[in-house]
């Protein structure tokens, strides 16, 4: 069918996609009130839009890290990690209720969430936090050092341990299944790999290493985090300086 119309094509998809969030997304954005109501928000630093790494460098050096020391991230370098995985990047005003983000996620329905186990990080208290990409800020969903305990639900991998913050990945897959049905599941697992990917790049452009885990329990997991009922861990990723 030819394109006809007085609009861009990105601004029909922009349209489109906000068009199909209407009932999917306020299931979505009225199921997340009562959490973020809960949590404390802490604002985190504005992301840099340019560094010192070429994407091309990044992706030649990127590699599966597991030696990692006990050296604190800073606020910045968290800020950063969390924006290339879940960011706003582009609050484009035609879609409704969501804005654009640093990952591909099929009709911007975006089934993912981000929560940081954080142990050593420069201006956070040890605890586990829930990022808000609109807001870029964590809010505090559990108070005290879980990386150990994570990690034990991650089948004993304790190298993990270590790591300054650990972020795990979670899907709530109502907010895709709503437009696409079961095979929205399957577009919620192709997103988080582009999530894991953008981590990846990003922690090697930081000097950072990290590493997808997958090999966990998932009730395990879900217990130790408190997670709310439908966020499905998928990714665990642990970052920090390494060996």
């Amino acid at each position: 069918m030819p394109w006809r119309g007085k609009l861009s094509r990105r601004s029909f998809i922009y349209a489109a996609a906000g068009a199909g969030l209407g009932l999917a997304g306020l299931s979505a954005t009225s199921g997340n009130a009562e959490q973020r109501g809960r949590e404390q928000g802490i604002p985190l630093p504005a992301p840099a839009l340019a560094g010192a790494m070429s994407v091309e460098a990044a992706i030649q050096g990127r590699r599966s890290e597991r030696g990692f020391v006990p050296a604190p991230l800073t606020m910045g370098q968290l800020s950063q990690l969390l924006w290339a995985a879940q960011g706003i990047t582009d609050p484009h005003p035609d879609l409704v209720h969501r804005f654009l983000r640093a990952a591909p996620s099929a009709g911007a329905q975006y089934p993912l969430d981000l929560y940081v186990v954080a142990g050593l990080v420069e201006g956070l208290e040890a605890g586990v936090y829930h990022y808000r990409p609109q807001e870029h800020e964590v809010g505090l969903h559990l108070t005290g050092d879980l990386r150990r305990p994570l990690a034990r639900a991650c089948l004993g991998q304790m190298f993990m341990a270590p790591a300054p913050a650990l972020i795990v990945i979670t899907a709530e897959y109502g907010r895709i299944t709503g437009r696409y049905g079961e095979r929205g599941i399957r577009y919620a697992h192709m997103e988080v790999g582009h999530v894991g990917q953008n981590l990846h790049l990003q922690a090697e452009a930081l000097g950072l290493g990290t590493v997808v885990i997958g090999a966990f329990s998932d009730a395990e997991v879900a217990e130790v985090l408190q997670l709310p009922p439908r966020h499905e861990p998928l990714y665990v990723m642990p970052v920090g300086r390494v060996n």
